[in-house]
């Protein structure tokens, strides 16, 4: 009998658990297709993002990374370069 009232109490929270999830995501879709008023003429477009900006406020017109290729061989060499310079390496094993 025990096992009967246990199995209907979950099963209700089972119910209630998926229409609780059923109402958020109809409210979700409502809201993500509700436009909402900007606060002032300008378009968020014309906003900088603050790391383009320089000290004084100025947008950055240079690149902020410059990437260059590099082989697998140069790459193992630096790293290479940079154990055997490390203040823990004992020298070759």
């Amino acid at each position: 009998m025990l096992q009967l009232l246990y199995i209907i109490a979950f099963t209700i929270l089972a119910f209630l658990a998926v229409g609780n999830l059923i109402r958020n995501l109809l409210s979700l879709g409502i809201e993500s297709h509700r436009s909402y008023p900007q606060p002032n003429s300008r378009s968020t477009a014309n906003i900088a993002h603050p790391e383009l900006l320089d000290a004084s406020g100025n947008l950055i017109d240079e690149p902020l990374l410059v990437m260059r290729s590099l082989s697998v061989e140069d790459a193992r060499e630096q790293l290479d370069t940079l154990y055997n310079e490390s203040p823990g390496y004992g020298g070759e094993v």
